[in-house]
């Protein structure tokens, strides 16, 4: 007598196989979506300012302004910090001004926000004048802050000279942001 079994036959070893196979598909898809993301995990370099960054000459030099730079300064009343990038003919100058968003600095006057300009290599100066405060998360140091000001523009070639100067007895953390590509940038002394 023969018995019938409705029980599908399971081969174990082509289970086990399936399963090797779909474990390796997954950890491919994850190397593959975390080396397409890593250019934005470089995005804005940073670049801290010291005091001895009193003036453009002195501050550190920017190779390629059209690379994505944050240069971060705490500025009080007085102190002055300074930083130069180049550009090309046919590049487009982007700079931004920039605060944490939190006390004190979110609830300062305009007045007594830092003060930036921008000097072209024709000697032209550009004052970032504070026309905003538009909220920006930055999600990969988990940081709010406000936009206070912004300049685009077809760019002169040669060297750019930014000067900052703290107008506030609260030191201001001050962000000035250079340039749009998100690409690794050289950064000189």
């Amino acid at each position: 007598m023969e018995i019938l079994s409705l029980a599908p036959k399971v081969n174990f070893w082509q289970d086990a196989e399936m399963k090797k196979w779909q474990s390796a598909l997954a950890f491919a898809i994850l190397l593959v979506s975390g080396a397409l993301m890593a250019p934005w995990v470089n995005a804005h370099q940073g670049v801290n300012l010291s005091e001895s960054d009193r003036t453009p000459a002195r501050g550190p030099l920017l190779v390629d302004g059209t690379v994505s730079f944050a240069v971060r300064a705490d500025l009080s009343r007085g102190e002055r910090r300074g930083f130069r990038f180049q550009l090309e003919t046919g590049d487009t100058l982007a700079v931004q001004l920039l605060i944490v968003d939190q006390p004190p600095e979110n609830r300062l006057r305009s007045l007594a926000l830092p003060r930036v300009t921008v000097t072209d290599p024709l000697g032209k100066v550009i004052r970032m004048v504070i026309n905003e405060r538009t909220k920006f998360y930055e999600p990969y140091g988990g940081t709010n802050y406000l936009y206070l000001s912004r300049v685009e523009k077809r760019a002169v070639a040669g060297t750019y000279k930014i000067r900052m100067t703290g107008r506030s007895s609260t030191p201001v953390e001050t962000v000035v942001s250079v340039g749009y590509r998100e690409v690794r940038g050289e950064v000189r002394d």
